[in-house]
């Protein structure tokens, strides 16, 4: 779990786009992303910070490990 800190909203956002999610609807401060083959949808808080079990729990869920993650966020 080395390198994970909370990151605002709006960047992980840009992560979920880059891998392909698509916003799909909002609900009240809850963003909810789909992206095919998922069991069951992204959904993220509008919080100034994620918490870093939230993006563990997304990142479980899109089946990617931290190292990727944190891959992709060096790239966007």
């Amino acid at each position: 779990m080395s390198g994970l800190t909370p990151i605002h909203w709006k960047k992980f956002d840009k992560f979920l786009i880059f891998i392909g999610c698509k916003l799909k609807r909002q609900k009240g401060d809850h963003r909810i992303y789909w992206r095919k083959g998922l069991k069951r949808p992204i959904i993220i808080p509008r919080d100034k910070s994620l918490p870093i079990f939230i993006i563990l729990n997304n990142l479980k869920l899109l089946d990617l490990s931290t190292e990727e993650y944190l891959d992709i966020l060096k790239k966007i």
